[in-house]
């Protein structure tokens, strides 16, 4: 079975200067909900492993692994659905704050068989936010009947916040053991009778946007939307038909990324989804990755470009892990920020000494679009680029300023924002498209098949003080492909002043065995490469400042799958931003350094 499909792709383009895109193959047609979906797995293959996690104990193989089968999952999310209607989630939601886990899994798949909406909140409102003011947002528009914790002593404020204004006294569900109880309880025929009632328009999820300014909105997901997008993806990638995949995953589940397009993945197509207990970020963290999948060995692996930039060198540096790495791997795909095309090229030329032809791939998608909408599944060779139209999905490239904005329409599109109507009519255009404010641009003008390239988020960019506009986006991506892997991530500066800066933070498995002097060097070597040849302010990055303090997920600088809110940081690190550009350049900011001149002959 091939591993893509051929992609087709028809093009509108229009007097106002919009261009539509579609697939030029057509949906077919899916199942009705998530719950049939796994039900019917269930049955198939009874005994096929599901999820797995590490409870931090050996168990029987020695893997530390607790594992549920589709056939146990099947029994528990059933007994779960009984004692969820048993305590009032008869169409109501449930929430979530925990992180990724067996329990929080199979509190999924009862939501999606009882029929009440599932609300997967991000940890850092529960643990890093003491006062818990967006969690208390949260279950006030949502008012769930249950709030799940798996953990009741870290957890504990975070329940009572979340429970305390649910004026109809939602019930909390916390620990291992009160799950056990609930998942041990006796379904009757009430469960089988709402799962019935479960079909294309009944509300799945409220995922929630990371609120970095404002009230965070509760994203509509409907059945519809994530078994349509399920569809789209397995025509993309037609091998799943044939290969159930197996994942090992960290991505949260509070995010689309994670908790839609890669658990949905494993769920319709039958497959194994492993529960990775690291993350990108400090060093012990990094190696729990490295030591889960050399155990694992998936057979497609799913990441965001912070993580493929620390698990890069150790790619690099170890034959062994990178043969396990790739032993089994059908691709290999990043998404939800741009990717530097060293880390692309580097993945690439492992693969190829590994004796691996897995390739590199991206797609490109939102909350609001369940959430792939575009899809790279064809040999583009570079990192910017997002594909074409999955089939079923219509983009329309619309002129907003200098950019054009990719907006979608289709089946995997949401209906809009919890009891939010004035936010719902704002996110869509006159003819149905959902405004996404990304920015994309044709690789080829007359070629329409050789994909989109991602232009960075329109409301990012700015201008310099001549009135130059600063693609943020793509500036960023060359400075940290400039930069050879030094960096992890960049916030670019210069809001109305002569000259652009970035704040940058480092990759310390680039950077821990190197000087400051030797790192300083480095990075002002990597602006001179970057400023050559490069015309107009705009297009040069001439001050860099790094930044110790890694970005704050309690502030919104960071979200829990990695990317940056620029301007989150730019607001909460002002007094950095001051001193980036003031004159004459502090000594800690870092300039380009000037080329060597050549010796003179003797």
């Amino acid at each position: 079975m091939e591993l893509f499909a051929t992609p087709r792709t028809l093009a509108e383009r229009r007097d106002d200067g919009s261009i539509v895109l579609e697939s030029a193959l057509p949906l077919e047609p899916h199942a009705a909900s998530m719950a049939h979906l796994f039900r019917d797995a269930a049955d198939a293959h009874p005994d096929r492993l599901l999820v797995a996690d590490r409870d931090g104990r050996a168990d029987a193989d020695g893997g530390g692994w607790r594992r549920v089968t589709y056939g146990q999952a099947r029994r528990m999310a059933d007994g779960l659905a009984q004692a969820l209607l048993d305590h009032g989630a008869s169409g109501r939601p449930v929430m979530v704050l925990s992180g990724n886990s067996v329990e929080h899994l199979l509190l999924t798949l009862a939501c999606y068989t009882a029929g009440s909406p599932v609300v997967p909140v991000s940890t850092a409102y529960s643990l890093l936010d003491a006062d818990h003011v967006k969690l208390r947002d949260m279950a006030a528009l949502t008012r769930p009947a249950v709030v799940f914790a798996d953990d009741p002593g870290a957890y504990a404020s975070a329940l009572t916040a979340a429970t305390a204004l649910n004026g109809a006294g939602g019930t909390p569900l916390s620990g291992r053991d009160g799950f056990r109880e609930w998942a041990a309880t006796e379904p009757t025929a009430q469960v089988d009778e709402h799962f019935a009632r479960v079909g294309p328009d009944t509300v799945a999820k409220i995922l929630f946007t990371s609120g970095s300014t404002g009230r965070p909105k509760g994203v509509v997901n409907t059945h519809r939307m994530l078994c349509a997008n399920q569809q789209m993806l397995r025509q993309t990638w037609p091998f799943l038909a044939e290969e159930p995949p197996v994942l090992l995953d960290w991505l949260p589940w509070s995010h689309t990324f994670g908790g839609n397009h890669n658990m949905g993945l494993a769920i319709a197509n039958g497959g194994t989804l492993y529960v990775d207990d690291g993350k990108p970020g400090p060093p012990e963290l990094a190696e729990r990755t490295v030591r889960n999948l050399a155990d694992v060995r998936p057979t497609v692996y799913f990441n965001v470009p912070a993580g493929y930039a620390s698990l890069l060198p150790r790619l690099e540096s170890d034959p062994e892990f990178a043969r396990a790495f790739f032993s089994r791997m059908r691709y290999v795909f990043y998404a939800a920020a741009a990717l530097p095309q060293q880390v692309w090229d580097g993945i690439a030329e492992v693969a190829a000494s590994a004796g691996s032809s897995a390739p590199m791939t991206t797609s490109w998608g939102a909350t609001e679009t369940a959430p792939a909408a575009t899809s790279a599944y064809f040999a583009s060779g570079r990192s910017d680029c997002i594909g074409v139209p999955i089939p079923g999905v219509s983009v329309k490239l619309a002129p907003v300023g200098p950019k054009l904005e990719i907006r979608v329409k289709g089946p995997s599109v949401t209906p809009g924002y919890l009891d939010d109507p004035v936010r719902t009519r704002e996110a869509f255009d006159d003819e149905g498209y959902y405004r996404t404010g990304d920015a994309v641009r044709p690789v080829d003008d007359d070629d329409p098949g050789k994909g989109l390239v991602f232009d960075g988020r329109i409301s990012e960019d700015f201008k310099t003080s001549s009135g130059t506009w600063v693609s943020v986006g793509t500036l960023k991506s060359a400075l940290l492909s400039a930069c050879g892997g030094l960096v992890s991530d960049a916030v670019l500066t210069g809001h109305d002043t002569d000259r652009v800066g970035a704040l940058v933070w480092l990759n310390p498995a680039r950077t821990r065995t190197s000087t400051e002097a030797e790192v300083r060097a480095a990075l002002g070597d990597a602006l001179r490469r970057l400023n050559d040849g490069a015309t107009g302010t705009s297009r040069r990055v001439v001050r860099l400042l790094v930044l110790d303090e890694q970005a704050s997920l309690a502030h919104g600088e960071i979200t829990d799958k990695g990317y940056v809110n620029q301007r989150a940081v730019l607001d909460r690190r002002a007094h950095l931003v001051k001193l980036l550009h003031t004159d004459p350049a502090p000594a800690e900011v870092v300039l380009p350094r000037r080329s060597r001149p050549p010796r003179p002959a003797r």
